[in-house]
C-alpha cells in the first residue's frame, strides 16, 4: 500500500528535492508540503497522511511542539524528524515528543529512504552513532567530558528559550510567544546560565547565538 507523506520545512528548494527523492520510490507519495505550524496543520486537516517528515527548525516556531500537535490532531500519523540539529541534543526529545526517527539532513540523501521505511514499518530510526549513545547513556558509560554534554542537560522548556534567544528575541518577545510572565521567563534564564556556567547575559546571549546559528 502506498503510503502518502507530508514534507514539513521552512526551505522550498528542499522541500522540492527531497520530494523528488522520495518519489523515486513506488511505495512513497508525497501528498503536501508546508514551511509552517499553520500551513501543516491545515495540510494534515485536508489530505490523507500517513507519515510526516518535519524540520524542528521553521523559524521562531518549535518542532517539538509540533510534533506534540500533530500527534494530538491524528495520534495515527508516523513522524520523522529530519534536521540540521545535532542529534545527540535532540534525538531523544523528539522521541519522547512522538516522533519515530531522527535523521540529520547532512546524511539525508543516502538514508533518507531507509529512514522512511523504517518508521513506515512502525520502527524506530536512529543513526548507528546515535543509538550506541543512547545505549551508552543507559548503561553509564558516555563521556561527560564532551564539551557539548552541558546543553543535553536543559529541560525541553529551557532549550526552546536559549533556542529563541540564539534567534534574537528578548525577554518580553520570549514571554509573549511562549504566552509565559516575564518574570518566569527570567527565572529561566537564569537557569540556563547556572546549568551552562554563562556568568553574564551577554555570554549567554552569544552562546545562543552560535549555537542557533549552526541549525540555519
Amino acid at each position: 500500500m502506498e503510503c502518502s507523506v507530508i514534507i514539513i520545512d521552512d526551505h522550498p528548494l528542499f522541500s522540492r528535492g527531497l520530494a523528488q527523492l522520495i518519489e523515486t520510490q513506488k511505495d512513497f507519495k508525497v501528498v503536501g508540503m508546508a514551511k509552517d505550524r499553520i500551513e501543516a496543520l491545515d495540510l494534515i486537516n485536508k489530505t490523507t497522511t500517513d507519515l510526516v517528515i518535519l524540520d524542528l527548525n521553521l523559524g521562531q516556531e518549535d518542532g517539538l511542539e509540533l510534533i506534540k500537535d500533530i500527534l494530538s490532531f491524528n495520534s495515527h500519523i508516523k513522524i520523522l524528524v529530519l534536521s540540521m540539529h545535532d542529534e545527540r541534543f535532540y534525538a531523544e526529545r523528539a522521541l519522547k515528543a512522538g516522533a519515530k526517527g531522527y535523521i540529520m539532513k547532512a546524511e539525508a540523501e543516502s538514508q533518507v529512504i531507509n529512514a522512511l521505511k523504517t518508521v513506515k514499518n512502525g520502527d524506530i530510526y536512529l543513526s548507528e552513532n546515535e543509538k550506541k549513545r543512547m545505549k551508552e547513556l543507559l548503561q553509564g558509560d558516555s563521556d561527560n567530558s564532551d564539551k557539548f554534554a552541558t546543553i543535553s542537560t536543559l529541560s525541553d522548556r529551557q532549550l526552546q528559550i536559549f533556542s529563541l534567544i540564539g534567534k534574537g528575541l528578548g525577554t518580553v518577545d520570549i514571554a509573549k510567544k511562549l504566552n509565559l510572565s516575564i518574570k518566569t521567563i527570567d527565572t529561566h534564564k537564569e537557569n540556563i546560565k547556572a546549568k551552562l556556567h554563562c556568568t553574564s547575559s551577554a555570554e549567554l546571549r552569544q552562546m545562543a547565538i552560535n549555537w542557533t546559528s549552526k541549525a540555519d
